[in-house]
C-alpha cells in the first residue's frame, strides 16, 4: 500500500491529529541528533575509525538534514504535506533499522545519511501540517510551541537513552526508532490530505545546494587533519564558493526557483534565519564537544555521560510551557534576544571552567546552554511563518530548517576542527569564546526587530 493510500480523499481535517504527527515527526529526528553523540565512543570501539569518522557519523545525519530542507520544503508544497511526511517516515524508518545493522563505518555513515534525507522530508512537511491544520495566527503558534515539545523531550531522552542503551548495545539506538516510525505512520491515517501545487522543480537549485553544503563541511572536517593549505581542501572550498553562486543565480533567474529570494526581503527573517545558525552550531557542538570531554577526558561512562546532560535536557520538557506563555506575553522578538543571552551566559561558564571542574559543576553549567537554546526555537519559527503567506509555508519551513541544521553541521564540523588543530582544552575554548561575541553581536541585532513588518495572513 502507498503512503498516498492512508486515508481516504473523504479524512476531514484533524489539527490534534496533524499536530500529535508533527510532534512524533520532530521527535525521532532530534532524537537521533541527540542519541548518538553518547555512543561516539563505544562505536569508535566496535567500528575503528578516528576524529573524523565520529564527526562523520553525527554530520553525515545532519548534513543530509539541511542541505535537502530546501527540496523537502518545496516537495511539501507540491506533492502535499501529508505524502510528503509517509514517504520520509518511512524512509528514515528503514534507515535506522540499517544503521542498527551496520556491519563497518561506512556502512554506517551510508545509513545515517539515508536517515538524515528521511528526517529532510519529515521537519517541513511536519510544519506544513500544523500550518494547514490552525488558520489562525495564536492557535498556530501554540501548536508550533506543543511541536518544539517534540524536539525538547527528544533532547531530555537521547542522551539518558542513548547511554542506557548503550551500555546493552550502541545498535539498540538506532533500533528504538522503529516503534516511533510506526507510531507516528499510524497516526498519520487520521490526517486530511493536503493540498497539492503541482509545478516544475528546481534541479539546479537543488544540486548546487547540495554540493555548496557538502564541499564546505567535507573541507572544514577533513582540512583540520589535512591541513587547510592542502590542495584537496582548497579545491572543496572552491567548489563550495562556485556551487554557492550558482545556487543564488539559479533562484535570482529561475522561472521556478526552490528558494524565492524575495523571502529574504525582510529583515525579520534574514535576521531570524542568522540566529537560527549561530544557536543550533553553539547547541550542536556543545553537546558534540562535551559527550567527547567527559569520556575522553574525565573517563566518565556513556551512561553516566548521559546523565550529566540530564539537567541540561531535562529543563528543556519542563520549561517548554513557560516559554509558550512567555512568548504570548512578550513576543517573539523579546524571547529570541532572552534566549540568546542565556545561551551566551552558559558559554561563557563554560569558558571559564577549569579543566577539572567537578563533573557535576559542568553538568550545571551547560544548563543554561540548552535552555537559552530552546528558548530561541519556537519563536524563531513562529516570526518566519508569521511572515511569509500561506502557500509558501513549506518552502519556508524548510528554508528556517536549512538554517538550524546547518548551523548543526557547521557547529560539529568547526568545533572538531578547532579540537583536531589544538589540545582539547584549547580548541574547547576557542570555539566557545567565539561563539559568545558572535552572540552578543546577533542579540544587538535581534533588538531591532521589535517594529518588524506585520505578519502574512
Amino acid at each position: 500500500m502507498s503512503v498516498s493510500t492512508l486515508s481516504p480523499p473523504t479524512t476531514v481535517a484533524r489539527p490534534r491529529a496533524s499536530l500529535a504527527v508533527a510532534m512524533l515527526g520532530f521527535f525521532v529526528v532530534a532524537l537521533d541528533a541527540q542519541i548518538v553523540n553518547v555512543a561516539l565512543p563505544a562505536i569508535r570501539n566496535d567500528l575503528g575509525g578516528g576524529l573524523s569518522g565520529l564527526q562523520w557519523i553525527v554530520t553525515g545525519y545532519t548534513l543530509m538534514f539541511s542541505a535537502l530542507q530546501l527540496f523537502s520544503g518545496t516537495f511539501s508544497d507540491r506533492a502535499g504535506a501529508r505524502r510528503a511526511y509517509g514517504l520520509g517516515m518511512v524512509l528514515f524508518t528503514v534507515a535506522s533499522l540499517a544503521c542498527g545493522l551496520s556491519p563497518s563505518l561506512p556502512v554506517l555513515i551510508a545509513s545515517r545519511i539515508l536517515q538524515g534525507i528521511g528526517a529532510a522530508m519529515i521537519t517541513p512537511s511536519s510544519l506544513a501540517l500544523i500550518r494547514e491544520a490552525y488558520h489562525d495566527a495564536a492557535q498556530r503558534g501554540r501548536a508550533i510551541v506543543y511541536w518544539g515539545l517534540g524536539g525538547s523531550v527528544a533532547a531530555a531522552a537521547g542522551p539518558v537513552l542513548g547511554g542506557v542503551l548503550t551500555q546493552i548495545d550502541w545498535r539498540l539506538i538506532f533500533i528504538v526508532n522503529l516503534p516511533v516510525g510506526a507510531a507516528a505512520l499510524f497516526v498519520l491515517a487520521r490526517v486530511a490530505p493536503s493540498p497539492r501545487r503541482p509545478m516544475p522543480f528546481d534541479w539546479i537549485g537543488q544540486i548546487t545546494a547540495v554540493l555548496a553544503l557538502a564541499s564546505l563541511t567535507y573541507g572544514i572536517i577533513e582540512g583540520a587533519e589535512a591541513g587547510y593549505g592542502n590542495p584537496g581542501i582548497l579545491t572543496l572550498f572552491a567548489v563550495f564558493a562556485a556551487s554557492a553562486a550558482a545556487f543564488v543565480l539559479a533562484q535570482a533567474r529561475g522561472k521556478h526557483p526552490m528558494v524565492p529570494l524575495d523571502l529574504f526581503r525582510s529583515r525579520t527573517v534574514s535576521t531570524t534565519l542568522a540566529i537560527a545558525v549561530v544557536t543550533m552550531a553553539a547547541f550542536y557542538g556543545v553537546v558534540f564537544l562535551q559527550s567527547l570531554y567527559f569520556q575522553q577526558q574525565r573517563g566518565a561512562t556513556a551512561l553516566q555521560t548521559g546523565l550529566l546532560f540530564l539537567p541540561m535536557t531535562g529543563l528543556l520538557t519542563l520549561l517548554n510551557p513557560l516559554g509558550a506563555r512567555l512568548m504570548a506575553r512578550y513576543g517573539s522578538v523579546a524571547m529570541i534576544a532572552a534566549g540568546q543571552l542565556i545561551m551566551a551566559v552558559g558559554l561563557a561558564g563554560l569558558w571559564l571552567l577549569p579543566a577539572d571542574a567537578p563533573l557535576l559543576l559542568v553538568s550545571v553549567i551547560m544548563v543554561p546552554v540548552g535552555v537559552g537554546g530552546s528558548f530561541t526555537v519556537p519563536p524563531i519559527i513562529a516570526l518566519v511563518m508569521d511572515h511569509v503567506p500561506a502557500e509558501k509555508a513549506g518552502t519556508a519551513s524548510g528554508v528556517v530548517n536549512t538554517a538550524r541544521q546547518v548551523g548543526g553541521s557547521l557547529g560539529v564540523a568547526i568545533y572538531g576542527a578547532l579540537l583536531a588543530g589544538n589540545a582539547f582544552m584549547g580548541g574547547l575554548r576557542l570555539g566557545l569564546g567565539t561563539t559568545v561575541v558572535v552572540l552578543l553581536i546577533l542579540i544587538a541585532a535581534s533588538l531591532r526587530l521589535w517594529h518588524a513588518d506585520a505578519p502574512q495572513p
